[in-house]
Parts: C-alpha cells; structure tokens; sequence
C-alpha cells in the first residue's frame, strides 16, 4: 500500500478470481438488455463521421511528421542527408534519434519497450527518420526526396523462407505464446497405426491490414507527453512508452477513443508513436503521424508464414490414436513470438500419443506477431484439412470422423472442458446447411461450366480472462428521464467489436437503467486498466470489471436501503425487494441484535422524549411491494452520487478445466472447369461462446471471422522480394482481401451455452473462433468440386489449373 493509499480513502471494490464456478446476476435481473440485439450505442457518430478517431483530432500548433524507411534489408545507416528538403516548402526539420526510435513494434499485453535502435537495418521499410513539415504534403514530398546511404548487408539477408529452413532453431518457450508438449510416443503410434496420415501445409505471410492506419498525435504538457494513438491495449501500451522514453507513470497519457479496427496489429505501440514524441519534443509543438497503407504493411506486423507437418495414426475405423503437429515459423532474430499453431491440436481431438513441436527461423521480414486468431488460424488450416482427407481415406464422413474422436476430457492434459458444444454445433450447423444431401464423392457435380462441391471444418479457440478493472458511478442527473445516469469508466477499447454497447447493456441490466442512462467512458489511459481488446478477452475481462463494479454498487445500495444483495431489484429506476433472503447463522444472529437495539432506541425515545436517527429498516419500507426511486436515494448521497470499483483476475479454474469456444464452418463452392476460377457460393456456421452478449455485435463478428477464413483460403498473401526482402504487394490494390462480390450470403447460428468457469458473466470470445477453420472448410469443397487437394495456401486458381478433372 502507498502513503497516499494510507491517507485518503480507497473507493469500495468488489474482486472476484475465478476459483470456481459462479452463478450470474443477469438470470436475476427485471430488465433483459443483455443478449438482445440492441443496435450500437456509438452508431450514429460512426455513420455521420463524429466518432473521432487518432489522425482526426487536432491540437492549435500542430505539424505532421511522414516517416522514412530503409530501401535495404540488412545493413546500417552511414548517413543521412537533408540538404535536398532545403528548397521544399514548409519543411522544419528531419528528426533522427538512432538510440531511441523503434526498430520494431510491441507484441500485445508486453510492458517493456520493443526493440529499439534505428541505425541497424534488420527489414526492409525499417523507419529510420521522420520528416516534420507544416503540412502532410510537405513532409511526404520531404521524406520522398531524403537521402540515405548504407552499408549494404542485403547479400547477407535471411529472404528465403525455404533456404533457411535447415537452420530453424528452437523457440523461446518461456516468452512465447505456447510451449511444446509431448504425451505418449507418437513417433512409435505412428508408426504401429492401421491407417496413417502424414502431410506437410503451407502457409503464407499475411497483412492484418486495418480499416484505419496507424496514427499517433503526440504533444507535451510541461514534462507529461499526450498521445493520441491508435492502440487495442491501453494499459500495457502505456507501459511500452513509458519504458521507451524513460519516463514514469504521471508523465504518459494515451488516449484511443475509437479505434478503426487492429486484427492484432496494434495490440503494442509501432514506430510512429515514439518518432512522434520525439519529434514533438524536440519542436515544442503538436506532432501527427500517420502511417501510409504501405508502411504500415511494411514496418507494423504480419502474420508468420509456416510450413506445418500433421501426421495422424489410427484403426480402421477411424479412432485416432496419434496426432502429430510440427511447426517452424519465422521472425526477426531476437524475437521470441511464434505462430502458435497448435494452441487448439492439443485438446481438439483424441488421442493417447500426441507432439506439438515449434521451430523458428530468423528472417530479415517485418516482425511477426498476433494476426486474428494468432495460431488457431493458420493451424486449424491444416489440421481441418488432414482430417477431411483422412474421412476420405477411410470412407467415412467428416463429421461422423470427428464424432468418433470426440475426446471425454482435454487429452493433452487430462483435465475436464468447462462446457464443449462441438457436437452440437455440427448437428445444427449441418441441418441448416444441408449436408445430409451433399454429394460425397468428388468430381460429382458439373453444373454448366462450374463444378460444385462442399465442405466442412470444425473450429475451436481457447477461452481466456485477463486482470481487468473498472468504475462505476450513480449521480443525479436531471436532463435523464429518470433523474439519474451511471458512468463506467475502464482504458478497454472498442476497436468496432461493439465495446461501447455491449458493456452499456451489461452495466444498464446490473443498474436497471435504460441503455440511454449509460454513459461509457473507454479507451483512456487515465481511467482503471483492463484487458484491452485482443485475443478474444476484451468483452469477457473488461466486462467483468464492469460486472463487478455495478454488483459492488447493488450491494451498496440494498445497505443503504436495508435489504441484502440477493434480494435488491433494480427496475426502471426503483429500488425493490425481489425474493426472501435466506440467512445464515451469523447473519441471523445480527438481526436478533438488531431487533434488539430497534427496541432499545424505542426505550430511549420514549424515556427521554429525543429522536434518535432512522435506520435504514425504519426509513425504507418493503413489506407491502413498495419501491423507491434511486435518484432519490442516489441525491441523498454526498456529492449526490455513488462510486464503486471493480476487479477480476483469474484463478483456478484457468488450470482446472479446458476453457474454449468451438464452432463449425460448412462451405459450398463452384471452380470453373476450364479456367479453375474458384467462387464461394455459401457458408454457415454454428458457433457456442457461452452466454451472447448482444446477438448482433456478435453475429457481426462472425461474419467478420468467416469473411477473413475466405481471404485466408482464396487470396491473402505478402509477397517478399527474395533478392532485397521488399514487399512487392503493399497495398490493397495488390495485397488481396474479400471484397463484397467475393462473399456470398453468410448464415451464422450461435448455439446456446453456458459456462459458469469463465466469468461472472458466463461469456466466451466469439470473433476469432469464426475465422479457426474457415479456410479449411472451403479447401475441403473444393477438394469434394475437382478432387485436387492443395498443400500450399492460398488455393488460387494456378495450383488447380493443371490437375482440373476433363
């Protein structure tokens, strides 16, 4: 505890860790704004163009700054040389600080710096500089005309994925984001198994490619630097900035309001926000930065490519007793993140003999780091499709072989899922889908020109809670109808996943307010730290921070109002009594003391004729239905409202039980018979993530997650120069991803669950477990279309070209 802790009063916080199960306030709530499909609370600013996002504020003063990136992919930096941008207009000055520039940028949740140093080239389009003019044209016109020269090491550049491969070394176990596993002897079950599979998959470097590029609008307060930036995780951001620029917790503020989406790619701090506070420092003024398209594919993240090696073993009909999963990745040398492909193949199917095993190789690429579904959705890829060419193998159908190897219990840790709809998502999904009348056989259906041909794939993504905080306040407030509004206030983000509605349902249903007495305070540093919106975390961890703080407020009440917590009611506004309260022996014997003091101060009022003050049982009368109107008792406070926080962490049940969200994706798809043009012709999926939060955010999600297993499947890919490591295709005119004439309709189901283990809310992520197995599931139909499988990802028309049936 600090000294300032010590003197001045903490503000009355509940804190739960889930150490058990737990039941849910909201199946005892009058209102039931949670599940419904509400539209978006900040919709109207978004289409009107008011939700304002980093590039958009703007400080009186303010200059831009264009960053400037290295045109070779190994070396160092010999000089730089400005005297071309003397005649340019509106130039101030080339910013340069080799010590403290970012050379990479942060994986999420990491509280230390990134790398730093921007002398030595490692990747080509490595920041190096930052143009600062009076206008964005100006320092873009400078920064195309700076003059860099090298020692050029590109000769020496790690550029070939598949050259480097017999160098791959181990991964950091420690700091990265899964750890190998062994159980059994796979190599001998292999071996000994009736029937064997045992392929190797290909899988590309992707671009998480953002709606909106990454921005920082930096600016100093005397020694506090203000940033406006672009960030999915506050607080830990925070901390990386800190650490950067060696500054303490009172002189760094970031602030992202809205942010225009991230898929992984903003979870740490990126180049343009210490280049912007350095440059703001140095100039005593305002500094935006805002990344091109091409940088930001360039010098932010990408998704590491992967070859993976999936062998199965088992009988004749089709029991697994064996299930291998190797993989090697790439990053920059140093970097201890790796693709986690197998984060799922651990526990999504049986098998007494199991290997996850992880290499990595050091290339001179752009770092690689979390992209949607950061492992499930690459691995899944491959496991999916071993699978359905496995059923095919044995004549068995798809979902039948996965109902055959559905496993009791986690396998690879023999310890119970906390809930696991697997089954139930792929009878639903398979009945609106209607699989039952597909045609099995491959190469079976040519209609016109186009053959036809589907198929399916399960998905599975770990359910995780992480340490989450929030405030929430009750004051008077009397242009509401009711007299009163609540205030939550949490440094959680809403990155377009719906945060700032679906927490205003949560907090409105605890409270009994309607959804326009809720006002939602995100994504500022200043306000209690939560998860941040990455890994599929963010609405179950920051939302249980909410949870918790308008539970400690509902306790605080029925004090106030002398009822317990179990049977307060809040409705429309009013306080009720709902139900009988079941006391315990302490408690009972605290109400005799009580009765007894009642009648005591009934004694000395009538002795000595002086009032005593009213108890709260005295001043609140329940027994005949009454109800009282909460601005009234809020008004009665100091200040004339009411504070309280809450806390969640995790705690046993994170190791006791396997927590996941699983889902089933089918897809139909039509491939020219000539050309091998492949188009999507439908897909549904069927998805359990525990209690749904707001069915259209999260309908919308999966949307989201199936549209990306499309690009995925069909077109994204970074392409890599292998002679000097640029990035040929960085932009969206060449960098492909699904546009609306390449998604067909989507049907998504979302089969009911509850899963008392993860939260007091019962929620899972639902985003990310979409995208697991999408991909695969539209290899598999056009597998069941002409009968050619692909080993190599994306699946574009060239690699069906050649093997198409006649």
């Amino acid at each position: 505890m600090s000294l300032l802790d010590s003197v001045l009063p903490s503000e009355p916080t509940k804190k739960m860790m889930m150490n058990e199960p737990v039941d849910s306030l909201f199946d005892k709530t009058a209102s039931n704004l949670v599940g419904k499909p509400i539209n978006r609370v900040d919709g109207s600013l978004k289409v009107s163009g008011q939700a304002p996002y980093s590039a958009e504020f703007y400080r009186e003063n303010q200059v831009y700054g264009v960053l400037v990136g290295a045109k070779i992919a190994k070396g160092q930096v010999e000089n730089i040389d400005s005297s071309a941008l003397e005649d340019i207009p509106g130039i101030i000055k080339v910013v340069t600080d080799p010590k403290h520039f970012l050379r990479n940028s942060q994986q999420g949740g990491e509280t230390e710096a990134p790398t730093q140093g921007a002398s030595e080239i490692y990747y080509h389009g490595q920041p190096i500089a930052v143009v600062v003019a009076e206008t964005f044209e100006a320092a873009t016109e400078g920064a195309n005309a700076l003059k860099v020269t090298y020692k050029n090491e590109t000769e020496q550049a790690a550029l070939n994925f598949t050259q480097e491969l017999p160098s791959a070394h181990d991964v950091n176990e420690q700091k990265g984001p899964d750890k190998n596993s062994v159980t059994g002897d796979p190599e001998k079950g292999l071996a000994q198994a009736e029937i064997t599979l045992d392929r190797f998959y290909h899988t590309p470097s992707q671009s998480n490619s953002p709606m909106e590029p990454h921005a920082t609008l930096a600016y100093w307060e005397d020694d506090k630097l203000i940033m406006y930036t672009s960030n999915q995780m506050i607080a830990p951001c925070k901390q990386q900035v800190m650490d950067a620029l060696d500054l303490k917790k009172d002189q760094v503020q970031l602030i992202s309001y809205f942010v225009g989406g991230g898929f992984g790619s903003k979870l740490g701090i990126a180049p343009e926000s210490i280049a912007a506070a350095i440059a703001a420092k140095e100039l005593g003024r305002p500094v935006l930065i805002s990344m091109t398209r091409p940088q930001v594919m360039e010098a932010t993240v990408r998704r590491s490519n992967t070859r993976q090696r999936i062998a199965i073993g088992c009988d004749k009909d089709g029991i697994i007793n064996t299930f291998i999963h190797d993989t090697v990745g790439s990053n920059l040398p140093g970097e201890a993140f790796f693709e986690p492909t197998a984060l799922s193949t651990k526990y999504l199917y049986r098998g007494e003999n199991r290997r996850v095993n992880y290499k990595q190789v050091d290339m001179n690429y752009v770092l690689s780091g979390s992209m949607r579904a950061p492992g499930e959705a690459v691995g899944m890829i491959a496991v999916e499709c071993a699978m359905d060419e496995l059923a095919t193998q044995l004549n068995i159908d798809p979902l039948e072989l996965r109902r055959r190897n559905e496993p009791e219990q986690d396998p690879s840790q023999d310890i119970p899922f906390s809930t696991r709809q697997l089954l139930a998502c792929m009878e639903q999904g398979a009945a609106q889908f209607g699989w039952e009348q597909r045609n099995p056989k491959p190469v079976s259906q040519l209609e016109g020109d186009w053959w036809i041909g589907t198929g399916m794939a399960a998905s599975a993504r770990g359910n995780q809670l992480k340490p989450s905080e929030a405030r929430a306040t009750l004051q008077v407030d009397d242009s509401k109808a009711l007299g009163i509004k609540a205030i939550i206030e949490t440094d959680m983000t809403d990155i377009g996943t719906g945060s700032y509605t679906v927490f205003s349902q949560v907090a409105a249903d605890l409270l009994g307010l309607p959804i326009d007495h809720i006002e939602m305070k995100l994504g500022d540093s200043e306000l209690p730290p939560a998860s941040g919106s990455g890994g599929s975390v963010g609405a179950a961890s920051a939302g249980s921070g909410i949870y918790l703080a308008c539970e400690q407020l509902r306790d605080m009440l029925a004090e106030k109002v002398g009822l317990y917590p179990d049977t307060i009611q809040l409705d429309k506004g009013q306080i009720k009594r709902a139900g009988e309260h079941d006391p315990s022996v302490t408690e009972a014997a605290v109400e005799t003391l009580k009765d007894k003091a009642l009648d005591l101060k009934d004694t000395v009022t009538e002795k000595t004729g002086l009032a005593l003050p009213e108890s709260a049982a005295e001043k609140y009368d329940f027994s005949n239905f009454q109800s009282y109107a909460l601005a009234d008792i809020i008004a009665a406070c100091d200040e004339k409202k009411m504070s309280a926080k809450g806390q969640i962490k995790p705690g046993k049940n994170a190791k006791s039980h396997r927590q996941a969200s699983f889902g089933v994706n089918f897809a139909e798809v039509a491939v020219h018979r000539v050309t091998g043009e492949i188009r999507l012709k439908r897909m549904t999926g069927a998805f359990a993530a525990g209690r749904i939060l707001n069915h259209k955010t999260a309908t919308s999600q999966c949307y989201g997650g199936m549209v990306f297993g499309i690009g995925s499947a069909l077109m994204e890919e970074i392409i890599h120069d292998k002679r000097d490591g640029r990035l040929c295709n960085h932009d969206l005119a060449e960098y492909h991803v699904p546009v609306n004439a390449d998604v067909p309709q989507l049907e998504v189901i979302l089969v009911e669950e509850d899963d008392p283990y993860t939260n007091p809310m019962h929620i899972k992520g639902i985003g990310e477990t979409a995208i697991s197995g999408a991909a695969a599931a539209i290899a598999n139909a056009i597998y069941n279309a002409v009968g050619v499988r692909v080993y190599d990802f994306p699946i574009t028309l060239d690699k069906l070209l050649y093997e198409l049936p006649e």
